[in-house]
């Protein structure tokens, strides 16, 4: 019961939750322990921090929506179970749960959420992520435990300092038309995407703002691009998401031509994927069924990570992956925009935690963030992590988003996830210090 309290306390630490300035404190118990306190403290971690699935899918789909978080929860909660029984010193610890996180962003499973860094999202000490990525901001998280463990309270003062670090002003340079279209998901799902509501409402937005240079809409907004629309832009570029058939694409259009596409590489695992469909297949149909989806197939993933002209597009589900983000950076985008379609969230937190795990993409590059939502949240963050703009969800509007095209590399989109590296060199420190002969100190 202690350890799955614990993992509870863990995830109030994290978002949309306000406790991340002791997200330390619940560490620090659990640095030590064993399989059993692993298990259950993932139990109590994972139920709470991934609550808003079953709200989620109860409510578009029914009671059968909910089925699949029993086994994701499970899942997860082994896998803290087993970092426990691998690591049984706090050093080992450290670097172990560290490499935990960097392989959730892997493979055909990959799931990166509840990454320990994210409890400094609301801190300004978040700035230290240009350095390191969210990699390093989960390795001082843990860094701090274990000095509290070890009754080192020193360890305080850099923590307070995490949370009362003065920021710089960033300096926005231009400014963009976001849209906020509130279409139902499952309208959405069934092909009514009311393409009226994009026009009705960028003409209303552009005549408030005549002075946005960029219109921007959510993740499959439009089937194709709307007769008429030129006359709204006035030779203004268009940013939006078109639901086809294959691929979930973002398109950058002007003056009747579509100047690049970028088709999303990072497709939802069990949305918009079915990993081992040959063996599962059957499973998939029985629950198609009573979902009422019919026959669902898989999207067609994009080829290659890359910005169009000098927008960095992260659609939806990719914002939670710091390579995809880095990646852009790399290859030339001056600003981040993520389209994405939160409605499928529903009442749940999980729409806020999915924008707070993205605001530190924009930390991470040293780029502004236009986030564009079909229900929310559509805002404008700056490259310091700030929320500088934004506008009420689960309703039709429009935001005027200040932003600037940034140009050079952080040190983390320069060298990527090198915290890591020093996560694995503390594992095998721990492992050496365990390991070690008796007196061995007199030899």
């Amino acid at each position: 019961m202690r350890a799955f309290l614990l993992g509870l306390f863990l995830a109030l630490s994290l978002p949309p939750f306000p406790l991340g300035f002791l997200a330390p404190l619940f560490l620090a118990f659990l640095l030590k322990g064993g399989f059993r306190e692993g298990f259950f403290a993932g139990l109590g971690f994972w139920e709470l921090h991934l609550l808003w699935l079953p709200q989620s899918f109860a409510q578009n789909f029914g009671p059968w929506g909910a089925v699949p978080f029993l086994p994701l929860v499970l899942v997860k909660a082994l896998s803290f179970g087993l970092l426990f029984a691998l690591t049984p010193t706090p050093l080992m610890r450290i670097g172990g749960w560290v490499l935990l996180e960097w392989l959730t962003e892997k493979g055909e499973l990959a799931f990166p959420w509840g990454f320990l860094g994210y409890a400094l999202v609301e801190a300004p000490g978040r700035v230290l992520a240009a350095l390191g990525g969210v990699y390093l901001l989960s390795l001082l998280v843990l860094l701090v435990a274990y000095g509290l463990r070890a009754r080192g309270l020193w360890v305080l003062l850099p923590w307070a300092l995490l949370w009362l670090l003065p920021l710089p002003e960033a300096k926005p340079e231009g400014k963009a038309l976001l849209v906020q279209g509130n279409i139902n998901p499952l309208r959405k799902f069934q092909g009514e995407l009311d393409e009226a509501v994009y026009l009705r409402l960028t003409a209303a937005g552009l005549r408030a703002h005549p002075e946005a240079d960029l219109v921007v809409w959510p993740e499959t907004a439009v089937w194709a691009i709307p007769k008429g629309v030129d006359a709204l832009l006035q030779g203004r570029p268009l940013l939006t998401g078109l639901n086809l058939f294959g691929p979930n694409r973002a398109v950058l259009y002007r003056k009747g031509e579509v100047l690049g596409h970028y088709d999303k590489t990072r497709l939802v695992p069990f949305g918009e994927r079915f990993p081992f469909r040959e063996a599962l297949g059957g499973v998939y149909a029985f629950f198609f069924r009573a979902l009422g989806l019919g026959e669902l197939g898989d999207r067609v993933p994009g080829e290659k990570v890359a910005p169009i002209g000098p927008y960095g597009v992260l659609i939806c589900y990719e914002s939670v992956f710091p390579s995809v983000a880095r990646s852009l950076a790399r290859e030339g985008a001056g600003v981040l925009v993520l389209l994405t379609n939160d409605a499928w969230f529903g009442p749940s937190f999980g729409g806020r935690q999915h924008f707070a795990l993205g605001r530190l993409r924009a930390v991470e590059t040293g780029r502004w963030l236009l986030r564009a939502g079909n229900d929310g949240i559509t805002a404008a963050i700056d490259p310091f992590g700030r929320v500088v703009a934004g506008i009420p969800p689960h309703q039709e509007g429009f935001l005027l988003a200040p932003y600037a095209r940034e140009r050079g590399l952080t040190p983390y989109a320069r060298l990527g996830d090198f915290p890591v590296g020093l996560a694995l060199t503390i594992f095998l420190l721990g492992l050496i210090l365990r390991v070690r002969p008796p007196g061995w100190r007199n030899r």
